[in-house]
């Protein structure tokens, strides 16, 4: 647990005395939901949707999960980093479990991801959203569980690939497409069958859908067409099982090293 501790707060303070990755983090996604929000305002009809929901409140859910997604996985870029400069072969070498490399990182990132999502959710006011407290309660354990997925889907990559340059091309190809296809942007209602099947597939879909209820309750959501336990159920499942390989992953040797 010192070990887990130790990495968590590293990858803290790395985050915090970064400014320009802090700025970006947060002004990327709300540039992202101010054009698309403003710019499809009178143009984007949601199918099935009350005429009083607009694109703005409707893109909400999909923009706040980008943020978590960016930052969680973008924070294990430090793993190909590390191997450069040294610190990742002496924290193997160290006599504590590889677990703890894998727990300490991704709760490090799900941290970040959520102290970033926290000021993002005070904008709700705006799009005439005010959630209960056990609709915040579920919006964040949503959160949560898409940042520890996506930072353990991360350090998958990371703990494969040898520059950032190769990090960012293979997740931009994971990650982009995963949120687009999430009910983010377009409903699951009205799409392609091709692409409904697409979304159906896709776990991100299900952490979009669950937060966007989330965000509505007490109230029932108009625009929501999976239950929400079933939602619930899946982005744990999802989050589970990448941790599961993410530790499964580290048993290999680094790429490059035997």
């Amino acid at each position: 647990m010192h070990a887990v501790a130790a990495l968590w707060k590293r990858e803290i303070l790395k985050f915090v005395r970064d400014r320009s990755r802090l700025i970006g983090a947060m002004v990327q996604p709300l540039g992202f939901w101010l054009l698309l929000g403003l710019g499809f305002r009178d143009t984007f009809q949601l199918p099935n949707a009350p005429a009083a929901i607009g694109y703005l409140e409707y893109l909400f859910p999909g923009i706040l999960l980008l943020l978590v997604l960016f930052t969680a996985i973008f924070s294990t870029i430090s793993i190909v980093e590390e191997r450069q400069n040294g610190f990742l072969q002496a924290a193997l070498v160290a006599p504590t479990p590889r677990f703890a490399l894998v727990l300490g990182n991704t709760l490090g990132g799900t941290t970040l991801a959520l102290l970033q999502a926290i000021p993002f959710l005070l904008l709700l006011p705006l799009i005439g959203l005010a959630p209960s407290g056990v609709g915040l309660g579920l919006a964040l354990v949503f959160i949560i569980a898409t940042g520890l997925a996506f930072t353990a889907l991360g350090l998958i990559m990371a703990w494969r690939l040898e520059t950032t340059r190769g990090f960012h091309a293979v997740m931009n190809v994971f990650l982009m497409p995963l949120w687009f296809l999430s009910g983010a942007v377009f409903p699951l209602e009205g799409a392609h069958p091709v692409l409904q099947a697409l979304m159906h597939a896709n776990p991100v879909t299900y952490a979009v859908s669950g937060l966007r209820t989330a965000l509505y309750l007490p109230q029932p959501d108009p625009l929501s067409v999976l239950a929400l336990p079933y939602t619930l159920v899946i982005s744990l499942a999802f989050a589970s099982l990448l941790l599961l390989l993410a530790a499964w992953t580290i048993r290999e040797p680094i790429y490059g090293k035997q």
